[in-house]
């Protein structure tokens, strides 16, 4: 993924997709990746015009053209992206790219609580403001943030932002910004368009993984990560927040908030039967909720093999209609066998 931008940055162009890791873009297509920048430019399924794949029969098969849209036959393409690699192997990619923007100019803007900060997501989405990003940390991740990458920011819940466009719509939609975090009690709000600046900021967030496993050294993070509607989004983080209290763990939370997505990272002693124990109560809980919200079990990490409970209890019968599809594609089930589907579908 950076070598596709490093190789584009003279062409004006650039790959929107950000993970946050250097990721393969195969591996991205086939896990349906999305990041940061979702909010505004998408996930894979939005950004793949086509696909070149090994079926399980060894035919060799191309899902679409260059032409970006297409009403020819079953859309393949959005089947592939995201399969996990159970319905083929995907050995070539056709990219949807976008123009390098203009101007750039990244914000912060700290808030009395995770709701409020969440309230703020609502209202920008529903004002349309057109952000490129606008991550949420809470209060636990700032502190590892700060401890880890030695900045200052103050240690309560926090919004990241981004935006794109001319030099005249990046302004605007700073200020517009500005005005809706105040209804919500936003404080201590800067923004910049230096990119040295920009980079730092960014780079706090990609980092704030490691920082939040110094918050207890020796741990293991375990990251699990539910989607939901952004009406909800508050209600559901600040449950979250409240669950992990009453079950006595570590469980910060970031989330690419403009689209509902939060991650939970559970520091664990895994020698502790009872502990591990409690974070499994925990992701369950987190699932079902999600669910219950009309919201998903997994808005970014995939289904794979943790959350294929949840799949019959989000899709129903779609699932059986997906072991259809498996079994007509891939009838020996050499595919990537144990992913996604139920063990009497796969």
């Amino acid at each position: 993924r950076e070598a596709l931008n490093t190789h584009l940055r003279d062409q004006g162009l650039f790959f929107p997709i950000d993970p946050g890791a250097n990721a393969s873009l195969g591996g991205m297509t086939a896990t349906r990746a999305s990041g940061t920048n979702a909010v505004r430019y998408g996930t894979m399924k939005d950004n793949v015009l086509a696909v070149e794949v090994v079926m399980a029969d060894g035919t060799v098969i191309r899902t679409g053209a260059r032409a970006r849209k297409s009403s020819a036959g079953y859309d393949l393409t959005r089947l592939m992206v995201g399969s996990e690699g159970t319905l083929g192997v995907i050995t070539e990619i056709t990219l949807k790219l976008q123009g390098i923007p203009e101007a750039i100019s990244s914000a912060r803007c700290s808030f009395p609580s995770v709701e409020a900060a969440c309230e703020t997501v609502q209202s920008v989405i529903q004002y349309g403001l057109p952000v490129a990003r606008i991550e949420l940390l809470d209060a636990m991740v700032v502190r590892a943030v700060n401890a880890y990458a030695k900045l200052s920011l103050p240690e309560t819940p926090m919004l990241l932002l981004e935006f794109h466009g001319s030099d005249a719509g990046v302004v605007e939609q700073t200020e517009t910004f500005a005005a809706l975090a105040d209804e919500n009690g936003g404080t201590d709000y800067q923004a910049t368009t230096t990119m040295e600046e920009r980079n730092k900021l960014w780079q706090a967030r990609h980092d704030a993984y490691w920082a939040m496993l110094a918050l207890r050294p020796g741990c293991k993070a375990v990251a699990t990560d539910v989607c939901v509607p952004i009406s909800r989004l508050a209600e559901a983080v600040g449950r979250a927040n409240a669950k992990a209290a009453e079950l006595g763990l570590i469980a910060p939370i970031v989330g690419h908030a403009g689209d509902g997505n939060f991650h939970a990272s559970l520091l664990l002693d895994m020698d502790d039967a009872d502990e591990v124990a409690r974070a499994e109560d925990f992701i369950s809980w987190l699932n079902e909720l999600a669910i219950s919200m009309e919201g998903t079990c997994t808005g970014e990490h995939g289904i794979g093999q943790g959350k294929r409970p949840y799949l019959v209890k989000e899709l129903g019968a779609a699932v059986g209609v997906m072991g259809a599809i498996k079994q007509a594609l891939d009838p020996d089930n050499i595919m990537n066998p144990g992913k996604i589907l139920p063990e009497s579908l796969a």
